[in-house]
């Protein structure tokens, strides 16, 4: 396997917030989600044994396959998780955890941007992952740098013009 490519036993970096969010998906899928697939596929089995036929069972089946592979999934982000403590943070300069205030330099397009561990990465919130090019651009750097950013658009500068810790 390539190393650059396989995280599956580094490290994983989350927030105190988003080991919480992991945790508790992790316990609805098995305490509500394995249970309701379980009765479906009985009660599927129970109105039409001939399986290979059956599309209740197909289907049922294929949710049983996906919420094991995502139950898996997470008890190896959990296993893997390293809890950090962003309120304990502070400075100037970017790290995990940081909120950082950037200005698009060709824009003046203004954005705030959390970093973040890669499960709970969400753009639509303002949260990154710390692999994203961006975050990997930012981090190490301090208010008032500029950095630029490979996009799928082609390079972007960035300004930092804050980093706050929340």
């Amino acid at each position: 396997m390539n190393q650059d490519t396989d995280r599956s036993y580094e490290k994983l970096p989350v927030t105190s917030e988003g080991y919480a969010v992991l945790h508790a998906e992790l316990r609805h899928r098995i305490q509500i989600e394995r249970p309701r697939t379980g009765e479906r596929i009985q009660d599927a089995i129970a109105d039409d044994p001939n399986l290979p036929e059956n599309a209740e069972y197909q289907t049922a089946k294929s949710e049983q396959d996906f919420n094991e592979a995502r139950i898996a999934d997470l008890q190896s982000k959990l296993a893997r998780a390293e809890v950090i403590d962003v309120s304990k943070l502070s400075g100037d300069t970017v790290k995990f955890g940081a909120t950082v205030t950037v200005i698009d330099e060709d824009t003046n397009e203004k954005r705030l941007w959390q970093i973040v561990g890669e499960p709970e990465a969400d753009a639509r919130k303002g949260k990154i992952s710390v692999f994203s090019p961006l975050a990997r651009a930012l981090i190490g750097k301090a208010k008032d740098s500029t950095v630029e950013v490979l996009t799928p658009s082609g390079a972007k500068a960035y300004k930092i013009s804050n980093v706050q810790w929340r």
